[in-house]
């Protein structure tokens, strides 16, 4: 195993990290740490969330910080509001001992006024979602003309969520010199087209079998007709009454209806989609982060930037369309050495994708019958 110090970081840094506790790098530090350190190139790394990317590019970035130059020198894209925060505060606890080293997030659903304040007292690096990020480039508050580094975190996710143009236009504009470093859990088509347009020979590093399921999670799937999967997963949730897992449905229509409907059975859920206000959907999460509630509702999209380790349950109310999100979401229970189970709620039309995914993440899925009265 290797340690921390053996990373070439400098004291300052090793300082903060043994404070968070980190002793050995995550295999995604392992890799990223040196590549960013030692060489210029562009980089694409397959990772998933909880995988410590943010420590993988902060580190080296904080360290390789001119603190004395006053312009940006790292732009850092993500996401979600809540990844967007997340990033900002892990930079700001690794550089807890680098003195007079500045971030700055920057987000929409939030007024504008203070992040330009904030910018323009002075930032080595901007943190954002592409539209806000975009919104103070035109503004001319975020002047990315002597940017050295680009980190895309969760890029599939940005795509996904339609951020597609204002990543074009951001990339558009930055230097041609840079470094830009690209992070994603899934590689969709275009994620290659970005990588193709915007990128110098990017090195491909790939992360912990990134379609592989995670060892400690159990994968089930029960068999139904669509009109019944709501009974399913009620009487899923009867048979688990210690349960504390994400639902995920495909629309946020879906997401609505079932939840609603979860309510009104008297089931302790919420929901978690795009039409929530910012303030509704930090009222959510925290409720379900602490565990007020025991199921949450939600589309993928709308599931990102909410990290949470104690998951018991994920269940697929849809399977994905894509398989490797399947993967990603199951991900999401089983963490910190917990066990923890990934359902599947199929049409008998869709066994097929049981055996892809079964392919897929190497992992043997079980049928099980659907609980009666008498198992409840």
């Amino acid at each position: 195993m290797i340690l921390f110090e053996e990373m070439g970081l400098n004291d300052s840094l090793l300082k903060a990290v043994q404070e968070l506790g980190f002793v050995n790098p995550t295999p995604v530090q392992e890799k990223v740490i040196p590549r960013i350190t030692d060489d210029v190139t562009d980089l694409i790394a397959l990772a998933q969330t909880g995988t410590g990317k943010t420590a993988a590019f902060g580190l080296p970035l904080i360290q390789m910080t001119d603190i004395d130059d006053e312009h940006i020198q790292t732009l850092v894209l993500c996401p979600t509001r809540e990844l967007c925060m997340q990033i900002t505060n892990d930079l700001k606890d690794f550089a807890k001992y680098t003195k007079g080293f500045k971030v700055v997030p920057v987000y929409g659903g939030a007024s504008v006024e203070p992040q330009i304040k904030s910018v323009k007292k002075g930032a080595h690096i901007v943190v954002g979602t592409p539209g806000r990020m975009l919104d103070l480039i035109k503004r001319k508050v975020v002047k990315v003309g002597h940017i050295k580094w680009l980190v895309l975190d969760e890029a599939d996710e940005m795509l996904n969520m339609g951020f597609k143009e204002d990543l074009d236009a951001i990339l558009a504009g930055t230097p041609g010199g840079k470094q830009t470093l690209l992070f994603s859990a899934t590689m969709p088509k275009e994620i290659l087209r970005i990588a193709n347009r915007y990128m110098h020979d990017p090195e491909e590093i790939s992360v912990g079998r990134e379609t592989v399921g995670a060892d400690n999670v159990v994968h089930e799937y029960y068999v139904t007709q669509a009109k019944y999967r709501y009974e399913v997963l009620k009487r899923i949730a009867d048979m688990n009454p210690k349960i504390y897992g994400i639902v995920f449905c495909r629309t946020r229509r879906e997401t609505k209806e079932v939840a609603d409907k979860f309510m009104n059975d008297g089931y302790n859920a919420d929901a978690l989609h795009g039409d929530l206000s910012q303030s509704q959907r930090d009222y959510v999460m925290n409720r379900f982060r602490n565990k007020n509630l025991q199921m949450l509702v939600a589309t993928d999209v709308a599931a990102r930037g909410l990290d949470v380790n104690d998951l018991t349950h994920v269940i697929n109310y849809n399977l994905p369309d894509e398989l490797d999100v399947y993967v990603h979401r199951s991900g999401r229970t089983g963490r910190a050495g917990k066990n923890g189970v990934s359902i599947a709620i199929v049409h008998s039309r869709e066994t097929n994708k049981i055996k892809s995914l079964q392919k897929i993440t190497g992992k043997s899925f079980k049928r099980k019958s659907i609980p009666d009265g008498r198992d409840i």
